[in-house]
């Protein structure tokens, strides 16, 4: 039988909270245990030791359909409390997930057991088991586009474009959830690497069609990865939480390297976790250790761990764990868009 639109559409994916339950206990058992539960454990306990540590400044690493699983409250519980200092994405989390919702659009609960021709003329998207409107995805696409149109044409970061759209939703009183709009009030960067594999995408080219041979606003991948390198550089001691693989996780490591390029002395990422379920044999990025990230100078080897499971089951022990233990209390908001709004190219 062939549904309707609003029959897919009902159910809404709801956010994790991270403050309304403690998983302390839970943690604390599974550091006597074995396998992926001592793991967990220890990346919980590292996460935490870089909270205490007030001089290390905290990279969080994106990447998977996690904000539309139901993971956006966590990390933006994380900006609010200054459990970290710069962000580094895929594009669909950050723009088709958060910002998306920011617009007051929603994700749904799915099945993967459907007729995927009838979700097609439907103008529904799935992950896996969740639902996105297609008509609804198409205006955070304009509303890209709309945000372009308003900004003097040069080239951008990404990270400077990101803010622009938090601007957008704080001026029209929109997406108090959002992690874009939290973290332009707090000053945290976010970058996109790959900044027009999104609805970012689709926005800047209906803007750039549009402008007709005049000058338009672009991107700029490699002032991207300057302004990360002049974080690391500034930073000091630094640590990485990667919640799984990709783009963003390299980039975020390919710092170290790029500031000794400069001729600058920086140490190695001094504390790095990461979630994934990718296997490192054969040596795809998502998969790879962080012991092999070493043998390129750019992760420590006293304070790494893989844990080897499934985001959406991890992050919300992680995060709790540290939220509650309280070595967050006491670090300040670091932030970094001032120092490079105000730099000089």
């Amino acid at each position: 039988m062939k549904l309707k639109k609003a029959n897919y559409l009902k159910d809404e994916i709801r956010h994790v909270d991270i403050k309304s339950f403690d998983s302390t206990p839970i943690i604390r058992q599974y550091k006597d245990m074995a396998f992926q539960a001592r793991t967990l454990a220890r990346a919980s306990e590292i996460y935490e030791r870089m909270l205490a540590d007030k001089e290390c400044t905290i990279i969080l690493c994106l990447a998977g359909s996690i904000f539309s699983a139901g993971l956006k409250k966590a990390v933006y519980d994380m900006v609010d409390n200054n459990m970290v200092d710069a962000i580094v994405s895929t594009g669909a989390i950050i723009v088709d997930q958060d910002f998306f919702e920011g617009l007051g659009f929603k994700h749904y609960k799915g099945t993967w057991k459907v007729d995927d021709d009838d979700l097609y003329k439907n103008h529904i998207d799935r992950i896996y088991d969740t639902f996105i409107d297609e008509d609804d995805l198409r205006e955070c696409d304009l509303t890209v586009a709309k945000i372009a149109d308003s900004l003097p044409p040069r080239p951008y970061s990404s990270r400077e474009f990101i803010a622009r759209m938090g601007q957008y939703l704080a001026e029209n009183n929109k997406g108090k959830d959002s992690v874009v709009r939290k973290a332009y009030e707090k000053g945290v960067p976010i970058f996109v690497p790959a900044f027009s594999d999104c609805s970012a995408g689709f926005g800047l080219v209906y803007h750039q069609w549009n402008r007709k041979g005049k000058p338009k606003v672009s991107i700029d991948s490699a002032k991207d990865f300057l302004e990360l390198t002049k974080i690391k550089i500034a930073a000091g001691d630094t640590g990485l939480f990667m919640i799984s693989g990709g783009v963003p996780k390299n980039f975020a490591q390919d710092v170290v390297v790029a500031a000794d390029v400069l001729g600058k002395d920086v140490k190695m990422h001094k504390y790095a976790v990461q979630i994934t379920v990718a296997d490192e044999r054969d040596g795809g990025l998502s998969g790879s250790t962080l012991k092999e990230a070493h043998s390129w100078g750019k992760v420590d080897q006293d304070f790494e761990q893989m844990v080897y499971c499934e985001a959406t089951v991890a992050v919300p022990l992680i995060a709790s764990y540290a939220y509650h233990s309280g070595g967050w209390k006491g670090r300040k908001a670091k932030n970094f868009n001032e120092m490079l709004d105000k730099d000089v190219y």
